[in-house]
């Protein structure tokens, strides 16, 4: 899939001249990008080797890195003050969300609930998804499978999004406020050169006590 998009990447950069953020944005979005999230929440990678380097050099967020190196007047930033520029999300911010998106639709009934995810409404915290028991004694193995599955990753990503947003009924509003609140939080992803205070993961960055403020001034 990465080959894919890096082979899509190249072909858009070999064709098109124009360098302008409009231009190589819009191909991007429309003809690169869209191959790298196509039901990214079944296969989201958990593990910061896997989105520096899956599968050897098969970089996902490294194809992005390097088609945003080409854009006009990005040459000389990093990748991190590249997406703040062009007001992009890293490709794992971005997974993230889609699985938000997922767990709004589950909660709502618009799609099913195929892996039976319990809802809970409380007065105090809101609506919040209940992340299913592992029993005791598991291999670390199983472990990581349990703490990195769409049925426990959903629910504590849900619950960790303010209940002001979780209650919205409105998909197209849910989904910008969601982003609003995204674009607010730093976005810092895992990939090669780079040093990172944690895994960039919306879970490690709800502990940041510097940003109650952005979620709601809620501690978590």
């Amino acid at each position: 899939m990465a080959d894919k998009a890096r082979q899509k990447g190249s072909w858009v950069l070999s064709v098109f001249n124009n360098r302008s953020p409009t231009i190589m944005l819009t191909l991007y979005k429309s003809m690169v990008r869209s191959l790298l999230e196509y039901c990214c929440p079944l296969w989201d990678p958990h593990k910061v080797s896997d989105i520096q380097s899956l599968f050897k050099n098969m970089q996902l967020e490294g194809v992005q890195r390097a088609f945003t190196a080409r854009i006009a007047g990005c040459q000389d930033l990093d990748y991190w003050e590249r997406l703040k520029k062009l007001s992009l999300m890293s490709l794992q911010r971005r997974r993230e969300r889609y699985i938000l998106l997922h767990m709004w639709k589950i909660a709502n009934g618009s799609v099913s609930n195929d892996v039976e995810i319990e809802f809970v409404s409380r007065p105090r915290t809101g609506i919040k998804a209940l992340v299913p028991p592992l029993r005791a004694g598991v291999t670390a193995f199983h472990q990581s499978l349990y703490d990195n599955s769409f049925a426990v990753k959903g629910p504590r990503l849900w619950n960790c999004i303010p209940a002001s947003i979780n209650e919205i009924k409105e998909f197209s509003t849910y989904k910008r406020q969601l982003t609003s609140l995204l674009q607010k939080i730093p976005d810092k992803p895992p990939v090669r050169g780079y040093t990172t205070s944690n895994s960039n993961s919306l879970l490690e960055w709800r502990k940041d006590p510097t940003l109650l403020e952005v979620w709601g001034g809620q501690d978590i």
